[in-house]
């Protein structure tokens, strides 16, 4: 006979112990107690009083007992370590105890010790053969146990079969670098690593790297990284056995895969040694306690690395990269920011001298196009997660202090390079440059770098004027100070990498006014000249990629001006030749290129200005910013159908799939911006969707500025809205657009957000089961009920219609069925709007809910006593769609199980109208209605609340 292990028995004694008034302080009473608030489910309580009742009894047999009964909490508590050891001790006393075995083979089993929770349910059925639960228990168990060892013994022989292969010097080498990359895949399942490592595995994996030859390196580092993924004891051990100087000495090469994956394994050490790793180690914990000084070392070590000229330039990418990931907070509430407080104090000089690298000048670190605005991204990330005055202060003079340092009369070298450093922190913490340049002399000598004889100056001048004149203001001073330089460096010199700089100086000077028509700084038609002069170094495919890069900043400056941003898209080569470059390996283009699609859609942000407020500032004489009049609808609308001609869409899912530092929030929201702007026309959302737009808006709706997400889960929501999202987003990725669509419901976004967002979630909870779950999952259904009694028809109506898609979901349904709530009332009532959108959903919502649960067809004549007349209301509509969902309603009450409230329905009007409706002739266009007529009149019989009638001929 079945017997529960699980429940506590009480042991009962004819003797007892005195004791004291308030503390109990007799074992068997506290016993008692705890298995009184253990049935009541108060589980700390009972181990309390089960803790103190072991300190206080002197009885091996009671002791048992109580060890066995606290066993059961800590199972309950899921201290799976602590209930095998009290079941251990009960079982000391009586090894026959078949509770206290079955409790510690249930603490065993969920520690991952198979073989030992076998041996215990062995022993259990041994003593009851015929307990279900034992023989159960036995037969998973062994099956259980069979599946791991076949595994591990094929593990093992395959890591073997490998290493021979690998460690045999005459063997094949396509058959070696097969089995290296096997080793990889092996790598990245845990029963895999394990196994390598056991093996000798960690020295073997030196010997490859020490072959020196490409292949074997990248696959012995791509393995190590599987080892080391989400395992702290693990990592740990290959750190010390590998050595971080080793690993830095491989990321330093000068090979980008090489260092590429190098970086990838330093990020699995780093996640798993900070919290990746989710195993229980019980008493294991004590080795792999602290990881505080490896992770110190390794961030010396890259800092080292920084600066070190023995570091190829991917390697120093790569370095830069790791810093900016694993430095600053991920999330501002966390109050520990010590590693960037570590880092300005030991490595903020190391980045600063990278920023101020001129690659022109001999004897200058190895660098990649990338490797300066990666660090000026660091130094922005850097100065972001100080969190007070004094720590930013500190920041400041470190910065002043290594620039002042570097100025030397007598060393224009070091001029220079002091200039470029201020540069970079004028494209990273622009606070800081800007602060800098402020001071006295420092715009003196850029301006006075511009006048040099040197070319090598004159273009770091340049550069620097063009970062230090972001700010109107000193912008106005450039104006009045360095137009004339810039001019004169244009005209004279022979250079086209200073010539287009200076043209850049001269764009974004001209662009200053921003988009206000009326603050234009030169004279008419001259920004037109810049940006044709642009363009034409933009069609030069004879220039190297960094010096045409420039061309496209400059029209990133004054495609602010409306009509250059017309010329440009009406300049096909030019717009080509830009989305051909955003697809380039150098990523420092990113943020120009979309700098400049923002402007030619208009997607940046506008206040809106009051008319009011207007005509005030033009009486007080205040200057009133005024609209090109290339700005309006009409002209953006030509614009961004010029640009989806033009290839924009594969050019804008290139830049998006960038894994890459430079592709900061900053140039991510640009992104979303024009993806926005160009989903706008409903008939546009078929091609962005046939060129993959679709896909590359979810990474941009998940990740980035706040501002930026919400932008890209908009252009979401109006893809999803019109399209069949299967085609927009295939495969797995429907499922992720769930997650930025719910946040399109949150009360603070605008109504047209709300709007197309329920749209969207209608069409994907039409789809599938799985989906309308994603969406419960994500909490929408309380935003969507919300919207439900929204004021706004339109939002209501599309909130209905939600709804009506994911009533098929049992969740949905038991909320209707609660008792307390207005839901299904407000469906009964919706059925009774005019509107016929709205009354159509929510009879079809109505129809769903009472086939799936019988309970509500008599609960939604308790909600409303106007129930029957909405109802005949519904079976007599006009609408065919509306009539049949009113006429399964009827069906669902007559099949109901309810014979009082069908006999109600029959004896009112309703039968008549079902009469009318079943006589009628078979018509194509109401045959449904019809059917469905016939089949309620059919249960009506089947009742025998009616007689049959005969239907004609």
């Amino acid at each position: 006979m079945f017997k529960s292990y699980c429940n506590l028995e009480p042991v009962n004694y004819n003797f007892s112990f005195p004791h004291q008034m308030g503390e109990m302080v007799d074992p068997i009473q506290l016993k008692d107690e705890g298995n009184k608030h253990f049935q009541a489910g108060e589980v700390d309580k009972a181990i309390e009083c089960y803790t103190k009742a072991i300190k206080l009894c002197k009885d091996k047999k009671v002791l048992a007992v109580i060890y066995r009964n606290r066993s059961a909490c800590f199972l309950k508590k899921e201290s799976y370590t602590n209930a095998a050891s009290d079941a251990s001790k009960a079982i000391d006393v009586d090894a026959t105890d078949v509770k206290a075995l079955f409790r510690r083979c249930q603490a065993l089993e969920k520690l991952g010790k198979l073989d030992m929770a076998f041996k215990d349910v062995q022993r259990c059925s041994t003593i009851e053969p015929k307990n279900k639960t034992f023989l159960e228990t036995l037969r998973r168990l062994g099956a259980e146990i069979q599946a791991k060892l076949k595994t591990t013994f094929s593990t093992d022989s395959r890591v073997q079969n490998m290493f021979d292969i690998l460690l045999d010097e005459e063997m094949d080498k396509d058959k070696k670098e097969k089995a290296a990359n096997n080793l990889v895949v092996l790598a990245r399942e845990d029963a895999g690593a394990e196994r390598i490592f056991q093996n000798n595995g960690v020295p073997l994996l030196l010997d490859m790297l020490e072959t020196g030859k490409e292949e074997m390196v990248l696959a012995a580092i791509r393995t190590f990284a599987g080892m080391c993924t989400g395992h702290k004891a693990r990592t740990m051990a290959i750190i010390h056995l590998v050595g971080i100087d080793k690993l830095c000495s491989i990321m330093a090469v000068d090979n980008e895969d090489i260092a590429l994956a190098t970086s990838d394994l330093f990020q699995c050490i780093n996640d798993s040694l900070t919290g990746g790793d989710r195993r229980i180690y019980g008493k294991e914990e004590a080795l792999v306690l602290d990881a505080s000084k490896d992770l110190k070392s390794i961030l010396m070590a890259l800092l080292e690395m920084v600066a070190s000229k023995k570091v190829s330039g991917h390697g120093r990418d790569q370095a830069l990269n790791l810093l900016c990931r694993n430095v600053p907070r991920k999330d501002k509430k966390d109050h520990d920011h010590s590693k960037s407080l570590f880092t300005v104090d030991h490595g903020l000089k190391k980045i600063l001298k990278v920023c101020g690298q001129i690659p022109d000048l001999p004897d200058q670190l190895p660098m990649t196009e990338n490797t300066q605005l990666i660090a000026s991204v660091l130094l922005d990330k850097l100065w972001d997660d100080l969190r007070c005055d004094p720590e930013r202060d500190h920041y400041r003079e470190v910065c002043d202090e290594y620039i002042k340092g570097k100025f030397d009369p007598n060393d224009m070298d070091r001029n220079i390079h002091a200039i470029n450093a201020l540069s970079g922190l004028l494209q990273g913490p622009f606070e800081v440059g800007n602060q800098l340049v402020g001071r006295q002399g420092i715009m003196e000598m850029m301006v006075a770098l511009c006048g040099s004889e040197r070319e090598v100056d004159q273009m770091v001048a340049v550069e620097a004027l063009i970062h230090s004149s972001t700010k109107m203001s000193r912008a106005s001073f450039i104006i009045t100070n360095g137009v004339s330089l810039l001019k004169d460096i244009y005209k004279k010199t022979k250079n086209e990498k200073i010539k287009i700089r200076a043209l850049v100086g001269l764009c974004k000077l001209g662009s200053a006014g921003g988009d206000d028509y009326s603050m234009r700084q030169f004279a008419e038609g001259s920004t037109e000249k810049l940006a044709k002069q642009c363009r034409k170094w933009l069609c030069n495919s004879a220039m190297d990629t960094k010096t045409r890069k420039w061309a496209i900043e400059g029209l990133a400056y004054l495609t602010q001006d409306a009509d250059v941003k017309d010329d440009f898209v009406e300049d096909e080569p030019a717009m080509k030749a830009m989305f051909e470059l955003a697809k380039s390996k150098d990523k420092t283009i990113l943020y120009a290129v979309a700098c400049t699609l923002v402007n030619c859609t208009n997607s940046y942000e506008k206040k809106d200005i009051m008319p009011e407020l207007v005509q005030l500032a033009k009486f007080s004489k205040q200057h009133v910013p005024e609209q090109h009049p290339k700005d309006k609808k009409d002209f953006i609308q030509k614009r961004v159908k010029r640009m989806l001609k033009g290839g924009v869409i594969s050019a804008l899912t290139v830049m998006v799939k960038a894994d890459n530092l430079l592709l900061t929030d900053q140039t991510k929201e640009m992104l979303a911006r024009v993806f926005l702007a160009l989903a706008d026309d409903a008939k546009d959302r078929g091609t962005i969707c046939a060129h993959g737009g679709g896909k590359a808006l979810i990474p941009l709706a998940l990740e980035g500025s706040a501002i930026g997400k919400i932008r890209a889960s908009h252009a979401l929501a109006k893809i999803a809205a019109v399209s069949n999202p299967e085609i927009a987003f295939p495969g797995e990725r429907i499922y992720e657009v769930v997650r930025p669509l719910v946040s399109l419901l949150h009360p603070e976004r605008d109504g047209v957000q709300n709007y197309e967002a329920l749209l969207s979630l209608t069409n994907l909870a039409g789809l599938n089961d799985k989906l309308r779950m994603k969406i419960l999952k994500e909490k929408a259904l309380p935003e969507i009920e919300q919207y439900m009694f929204e004021d706004h028809d339109h939002i209501r109506q599309a909130a209905t219609e939600c709804m009506c898609n994911l009533v098929k979901c049992k969740e949905v349904q038991d909320r209707y069925l609660e008792d307390g709530n207005d839901r299904l009332k407000l469906l009964v009532l919706m059925c009774a709007e005019d509107d016929e959108k709205l009354q159509r959903a929510a009879a079809g919502a109505l129809a769903m809910l009472t086939a799936a649960q019988k309970k509500l067809c008599t609960k939604m004549t308790l909600v409303t006593l106007q129930w029957m007349e909405i109802l005949q209301r519904l079976i007599l509509h006009d609408q065919p769609q509306i009539q049949h969902r009113g006429l399964v309603i009827v069906y669902n009450i007559l099949n109901s199980d309810d014979n009082e409230l069908a006999k109600k329905l029959i004896e009112s009007e309703i039968l008549e109208i079902l009469t009318v409706i079943g006589k009628a002739m078979d018509n194509p266009k109401r045959q449904l209605v019809i059917d469905v007529a016939r089949t309620c009149l059919v249960k009506a019989m089947d009742l025998g609340l009616i007689k049959p009638f005969t239907t004609p001929s």
